[in-house]
């Protein structure tokens, strides 16, 4: 393999735990924010109320995206696999 499959196949391994990592991540934010505005609306600062809701959402999402997710895990190591066999 020359230089530049390399960076494109460490670029393009980047790029997919970036997609496959932001919904649980973007959703665990809102949730957190969500919880964060009730606390100073309500005054009300009690620390499981954080962790909580924010397992909860995250656990139902990861159940919810894990299809998508080992979807494109699944193709990307396919093509990876690919590339492997190519070069013997």
């Amino acid at each position: 393999m020359s230089e530049e499959e390399i960076i494109g196949t460490a670029v393009e391994a980047i790029y997919i735990t970036i997609i496959v990592g932001s919904p649980i991540m973007l959703i665990g934010l809102f949730v957190g924010v969500l919880i964060a505005l009730f606390q100073s609306l309500t005054q009300i600062q009690e620390i499981t109320l954080v962790f909580v809701p924010k397992i909860i959402a995250i656990y139902v999402s990861l159940a919810l995206l894990l299809p998508f997710m080992s979807g494109k895990l699944v193709a990307f190591m396919q093509e990876l696999a690919d590339r492997i066999v190519g070069l013997g």
